[in-house]
């Protein structure tokens, strides 16, 4: 959540920029990687849902271990 609200730059009648402290612009840039992330994963996830699987105990059967 940002701390501080951004400063509103306008340019001919329009709000074409937002300034922030560098600190806030890290944190959203932060959290938008994460994000992306985690939409990544998902859409993995769903990809994956019907692919065939292994236990974990018959891996170590077959790997003698």
């Amino acid at each position: 959540m940002l701390m501080l609200p951004p400063d509103i730059l306008e340019k001919n009648g329009k709000e074409p920029f937002a300034v922030s402290a560098y600190e806030e612009f890290v944190k959203v840039r932060e959290d938008l990687s994460d994000y992306e992330d985690l939409k990544a994963l998902r859409q993995a996830k769903m990809e994956e849902a019907n692919a065939p699987t292994i236990s974990f105990h018959n891996v170590r059967k077959a790997l003698e271990i």
